[in-house]
């Protein structure tokens, strides 16, 4: 498989898992957040997951995945969480989806391109 054969199969799941989380009507998220970070151009190229309410991205689509993407939370009582899935490191509050979504595509890493299918030990 070449390189470009490689990244359109990545691009393809990674399109196939947003529709998946997108078109879900099983309550396991808001669904504004997944629409807000999907709506972010950058965003829309990690690989999403959703996990009891929160949504992390990642720049792999295979196990073990790299954690150096901030994930969403909901707040209790409103607003969002923006967390540092590598460390734990709450790297902001925003009262805005939108916010949260512009604060995780600002802290993505160094070189951050399309989710790649492959793990963290093939970056």
């Amino acid at each position: 498989m070449t390189n470009d054969e490689a990244l359109a199969r990545a691009a393809e799941i990674v399109a196939t898992e947003w529709k998946d989380i997108l078109d879900s009507e099983d309550g396991l998220i808001d669904p504004a957040m997944p629409r807000a970070a999907y709506a972010n151009p950058r965003l829309r190229e990690l690989f999403p997951t959703v996990s009891h309410g929160a949504l992390y991205l990642s720049r792999c689509i295979r196990h073990p995945r790299p954690h150096d993407v901030g994930s969403l939370f909901p707040r209790a009582g409103g607003g969002f969480m923006v967390v540092g899935q590598s460390d734990g490191t709450v790297l902001g509050e925003p009262e805005t989806v939108e916010e949260a979504v512009a604060l995780i595509a600002a802290n993505l890493p160094e070189g951050c391109g399309p989710a790649i299918d492959g793990s963290a030990n093939d970056l």
